[in-house]
């Protein structure tokens, strides 16, 4: 399920660039409102597949027109729009529209930047029909890594537009079946997606100098912050409708709940 919030900020016309993380921890507090004990789970543990663990829910913050000034956001209006999805309706959904309730507020906190957002509207979304080929376009950026050895060192690299398709592919499905099992506790069988670019796009932004990765700072700790490199360009999934219903509900990719992964359907 998504959920649309109208934000209003009433405090502050400055927002941090490296958001991120602050919007991320002030979600957990909302979701204490409703149950205190599922916003601990989530935060400190999750649900586990393949050793792996998730969050289950992704979002993405939209102003209605800022401009970059420095290391922060000026924001010419007060005006924003919060998506947030999960397909946890019972314990996720539930508890965080009645922490919306409770608080109406969404209070963001960081690089000592502080902006409270004042919650005006919650609106359920209507479930999207996803067809054997979709069409989505990307309201945050998707993130993607392996590991690959530099210099004798494995590090993590973040994949790019122009990677591997078939790398690219491999990734996204074990991430995709990798929720599903969460989700549902039952071990995907089904045969899975195959993702393409908008080459189109991709040609045009490019010619214009647009870059199709971006780079975000998670700063929980700003001593020690953490550059996180994801993919913006619209694409097509063809394939398994469950797989694709996944990851709408919990964002493509990794990092979802950070805000990373969240993407529309387009309408044909």
């Amino acid at each position: 399920m998504r959920l649309l919030l109208k934000l209003y900020a009433h405090n502050s016309n400055k927002l941090s660039i490296n958001h991120n993380y602050a919007l991320s921890s002030s979600i957990y507090s909302l979701l204490k409102f409703g149950s205190p004990e599922f916003s601990k789970f989530l935060h400190e543990k999750g649900y586990s597949s393949s050793n792996k663990t998730y969050k289950l829910f992704t979002f993405a913050l939209k102003m209605e027109s800022a401009r970059l000034t420095q290391n922060f956001l000026t924001l010419d209006s007060p005006n924003a729009i919060m998506y947030i999805s999960s397909p946890l309706i019972d314990d996720f959904i539930k508890n965080f529209v009645i922490g919306t309730f409770n608080q109406q507020n969404i209070e963001i906190y960081s690089e000592y930047i502080k902006t409270v957002f004042k919650i005006k509207q919650v609106e359920i979304l209507p479930e999207p029909t996803f067809s054997k080929r979709t069409n989505f376009i990307m309201i945050s950026p998707m993130v993607l890594s392996t590991k690959k050895y530099e210099n004798g060192q494995l590090l993590q690299y973040y994949l790019r537009y122009n990677d591997n398709p078939s790398d690219t592919n491999r990734i996204l499905n074990q991430n995709l079946e990798n929720k599903f099992q969460a989700i549902n506790n039952i071990a995907y069988q089904g045969n899975g997606v195959k993702l393409e670019w908008d080459h189109d796009y991709a040609i045009r932004s490019i010619k214009k100098g647009k870059r199709l990765s971006k780079k975000i700072r998670i700063t929980k700790d700003l001593e020690n912050p953490i550059d996180i490199v994801g993919i913006f360009c619209p694409f097509s999934l063809e394939g398994d409708p469950d797989l694709m219903k996944v990851g709408y509900q919990c964002g493509f990719g990794e990092k979802n709940s950070m805000g990373f992964g969240m993407a529309e359907v387009i309408k044909n």
